[in-house]
C-alpha cells in the first residue's frame, strides 16, 4: 500500500512539474516578447533588422508592485513600445508609473516619444538628457548627475551612474527587492567574445566602470545585460575580463 502511494507520489510530481514551464512567455508580436523572471519582474525582448548585421535583439526590463509598473528601456522604436505598453495596460491591467533609460541609444529610449505622448513621466542621466537634446531626440524630463532614488509604491529603485563605460552616460538599476541589477549595454552576456558597439563610449573606463559595478552591488543575485541572456554576477566578471583585454 505504502509502495503504491508512494508510485501515485511520483506521479502526480511528474504531472505538475510537466505542466509548468521553466520559464513563461508571452509572444505579443513576431518582435516583441515578454519573459517571465520574477513574481515582480518580466524581461521584454525586442527585435529588429538591422542593415549589415541581421536580426539583433535588446532586453529592458517591466517591475511590477500591484497594479503600477516601472519600464526600463524601451523595445527599439515607437511601434514596438506602442505594442508593449498596450498589452501591459489592458492584458496586465497595468499603469506605468515611470520610465527609466540605460543610455541614449535607440534600443534603450527608441520608443520615448510614444511614453511622452502617454504621459508617462520619464528620469534618466543629465548626460543622456544632453545628448538627446544636441541630437534633436525625445528627451527624458527628469535628470540626476550621480544618483537616483524612485519608489514603485513601497518597493525602491536605485538608478546609479558609475562612469563611461558602453556609451558616456550609461547606467545601472538596482531593485534590492528582486536583488536584480538592470546593467543594460555596458555589460555582456556570457556568449559575447567582445564588447561591441563602442563608438560612443570610453575603452580606458571601461574596466574602471564595471570594478564599481561590482563593487556597489554585491548582492545582486540577476544581472540582465544589453542583449542576450540574462544571468548572475559572472555576467559582471565576463564584461570586466572583455574590457581589459
Amino acid at each position: 500500500m505504502q509502495k503504491s502511494l508512494a508510485i501515485m507520489v511520483a506521479i502526480i510530481i511528474q504531472i505538475n512539474c510537466f505542466a509548468q514551464p521553466d520559464k513563461k512567455v508571452i509572444h505579443i508580436t513576431d518582435d516583441l516578447q515578454l519573459v517571465y523572471l520574477t513574481e515582480n519582474t518580466w524581461l521584454h525582448v525586442s527585435y529588429v533588422n538591422m542593415p549589415g548585421i541581421g536580426r539583433v535583439s535588446a532586453n529592458g526590463l517591466v517591475y511590477v508592485n500591484g497594479s503600477q509598473a516601472f519600464l526600463f528601456d524601451t523595445p527599439w522604436n515607437d511601434a514596438l513600445t506602442k505594442a508593449l505598453v498596450s498589452w501591459l495596460t489592458d492584458s496586465m491591467k497595468l499603469k506605468i508609473a515611470g520610465f527609466v533609460p540605460n543610455h541614449w541609444h535607440n534600443d534603450c529610449m527608441g520608443g520615448l516619444a510614444y511614453l511622452k505622448s502617454q504621459g508617462i513621466e520619464s528620469y534618466a542621466n543629465w548626460l543622456t538628457v544632453v545628448i538627446a537634446n544636441s541630437k534633436k531626440l525625445p528627451a527624458p524630463a527628469h535628470s540626476f548627475r550621480d544618483s537616483l532614488q524612485l519608489t514603485l509604491g513601497s518597493k525602491k529603485i536605485e538608478c546609479y551612474y558609475p562612469g563611461p563605460a558602453h556609451s558616456t552616460d550609461n547606467i545601472v538599476v538596482w531593485l534590492p527587492s528582486e536583488k536584480i541589477l538592470f546593467a543594460g549595454c555596458m555589460v555582456k552576456s556570457l556568449d559575447a567574445t567582445d564588447l561591441g558597439n563602442t563608438a560612443d563610449g570610453n575603452l580606458k573606463a571601461y574596466p574602471e566602470t564595471i570594478e564599481k559595478v561590482i563593487k556597489k552591488f554585491p548582492d545582486a543575485e540577476i544581472v540582465i545585460p544589453g542583449h542576450g541572456k540574462p544571468g548572475g554576477k559572472e555576467l559582471l566578471r565576463h564584461t570586466l575580463g572583455l574590457a581589459k583585454k
